[in-house]
């Protein structure tokens, strides 16, 4: 997916589906910003890139662990999700620079907070529209 390219996705699975598709095109080690929200599809568009890259087992947010580590074939994969965190600083201390450095994939949701921080992070934002969800690549 491009910067500048939207995509619009009618349904759950087809959510799904491009994250699997969209796994090709991450080099090991990207960060992946998701923006957008309250059930947009975030967790469920890090089900499909989780399945892109071998895991079979479950997919769950990380609203109120805030962080989730799955173990894939092509290496561990991190998910946070920063909707209840107030400072980023909080997620700095539980070792956020260390995942990022060893995460063959990370994956952070409502980290605007970070934006600055990895100006090499990639930024999806996903939204709901009346035929199903809309995907666009920020950066």
């Amino acid at each position: 997916m491009n910067v500048g390219e939207t995509l619009t996705l009618p349904s759950s699975e087809a959510q799904r589906q491009f994250g699997r598709e969209l796994v090709p095109q991450l080099q090991p080690g990207t960060l992946l910003f998701l923006s957008g929200e309250l059930g947009a599809g975030k967790t469920t568009l890090v089900g499909g890139l989780l399945e892109g890259l071998g895991f079979a087992g479950e997919v769950s947010s990380p609203t109120y662990a805030l962080i989730h580590e799955y173990p894939t074939p092509r290496g561990l994969v991190l998910h946070v999700d920063a909707y209840r965190v107030r400072h980023k600083q909080e997620l700095l201390e539980m070792g956020l620079e260390d995942y990022l450095e060893r995460c063959a994939l990370s994956v952070l949701e409502w980290g605007e907070a970070f934006y600055d921080d990895f100006p090499q992070g990639w930024i999806i934002r996903l939204e709901h529209v009346p035929e199903g969800r809309k995907i666009a690549r920020v950066r």
